[in-house]
């Protein structure tokens, strides 16, 4: 029987320096990847992307995101900011509205061609409460409603008795005029 040799001192092969550097590699070809994909990219997929559990790739966001890296976390997964469309028009709209209208709200949005980037609500105790949305279509509506009847968590706007700001971009400013008139028809468009 032939006995291994023991790793050796500084070797990178094993011993945390090791499991160091394999996890500052990662996180930089995380950051690589997540550039090379189209839209937002589920921790699962990430998982499997880079053979980890779910829980190191969390704590991989964490370490990244307090190295300034702007990476989102979305229903529908992480991802990175998209760039501003040239000539996008972006606004902050106040809304107010019962749990039972976010689908209504939502779709008169993206039926007038304007992304929902994120809901924000100002909480008494932890002030401003940013949850990023990333919605432009109606299967973004129907993916982000799925999500929440299936973990039954709160919406924000459940804190503030429905009072909510959505910050909004669309190509043209008339996209979001009439997404504001619908909503204003509808009693949601906070005044």
């Amino acid at each position: 029987m032939t006995r291994q040799p023991k790793a050796i001192a500084g070797s990178h092969k094993s011993g945390p320096n090791a499991r160091m550097a394999s996890g500052v590699t990662r996180r930089r070809r995380i950051v690589q990847w997540m550039r090379g994909r189209n839209g937002p990219v589920p921790g699962t997929e990430l998982a499997r992307h880079f053979r980890v559990s779910r829980q190191c790739v969390v704590q991989d966001i964490a370490i990244l995101r307090a190295e300034r890296n702007d990476i989102l976390s979305t229903p529908q997964g992480y991802r990175l900011p998209a760039k501003q469309v040239p000539d996008g028009h972006r606004v902050v709209i106040a809304c107010q509205h019962g749990p039972e209208r976010t689908e209504e709200e939502l779709q008169v949005f993206v039926d007038n061609g304007v992304r929902v980037l994120d809901v924000i609500v100002e909480h008494a105790l932890y002030g401003e409460m940013r949850g990023s949305l990333m919605i432009e279509s109606r299967a973004d509506v129907q993916d982000f409603l799925r999500r929440w009847r299936s973990t039954k968590a709160s919406l924000l706007s459940s804190l503030t008795r429905g009072v909510h700001l959505h910050t909004v971009e669309a190509s043209k400013p008339e996209m979001i005029a009439r997404a504001r008139a619908e909503l204003q028809s509808r009693g949601i468009l906070l005044k």
